[in-house]
């Protein structure tokens, strides 16, 4: 009999080092959208090419993921996205290596270059303002492999093939979410002195995100999306029954 996929336990060893976090995203692709396969990561040979363009070592976990599942879309990318070994770049400030990027440009996620000998540093975002002069490297998460799960999870409930949607949070959706579904074990972020923290919840056969300004929603089946709709009421973007 196959075992069931306990998202909850999964992710509580997937926050806790590289290892797990790969176990985690394994564990999560086969469940919820397809298992990985050898081809769906990039060669150690695109990853020696961009290490000798840029002139700099790749840490141990941006190496791991890329060979593991960098390749697959559905996981890294479907709202923002993941770079390439071709594409990694050092911004025109040199302070850091740039790996994903917002779909619009907003913001980008990056490494700073003082930390690439680590095997799994900490991650920056850079968000894009009109006064250039004011952008900086703020703290996003503490490690390069926990940041990996957080791009899976998020990715994931941004899918355009799959039972997603949206809902502008207010006070009583906030309630009602915390009422009807677990939060699950999760750092807070992003890292520094913010207004909100980013939380992750399951509800049935459902993963949540939120993000102090939506609700976003995923379910295994568009069954299980619905029954989220019902249990936390509200405009949802792509509700249509």
């Amino acid at each position: 009999m196959k075992q069931e996929f306990d998202l909850a336990a999964a992710l509580a060893g997937g926050v806790e080092g590289r290892s797990g976090a790969w176990g985690f995203i394994q564990g999560f692709a086969a469940h919820w959208a397809g298992a990985l396969e050898s081809g769906d990561g990039w060669a150690e040979a695109d990853l020696a090419a961009a290490e000798e363009r840029l002139g700099v070592r790749l840490p141990a976990a941006l190496r791991e993921a890329y060979l593991l599942f960098g390749r697959r879309e559905d996981l890294t990318s479907n709202h923002d996205v993941l770079l390439g070994p071709p594409e990694l770049y050092v911004d025109d400030a040199k302070e850091a290596l740039v790996f994903r990027h917002e779909n619009q440009g907003a913001a980008s996620w990056g490494i700073l270059l003082d930390s690439l000998q680590d095997d799994d540093p900490a991650v920056f975002i850079r968000f894009d303002l009109a006064d250039k002069s004011a952008e900086r490297w703020q703290g996003w998460l503490e490690r390069l492999s926990l940041c990996f799960v957080e791009v899976v999870l998020s990715e994931s409930v941004q899918a355009e093939v799959e039972p997603c949607d949206f809902l502008e949070a207010d006070d009583d959706s906030i309630e009602l979410l915390e009422e009807n579904c677990v939060q699950l074990p999760f750092p807070a972020y992003p890292l520094g002195e913010n207004d909100y923290a980013t939380r992750w919840f399951l509800g049935q056969n459902a993963l949540l995100r939120d993000d102090g300004m939506a609700i976003l929603a995923r379910g295994r089946t568009t069954e299980d999306l619905d029954r989220v709709r019902d249990l936390i009421p509200g405009d949802w973007l792509n509700d249509h029954r």
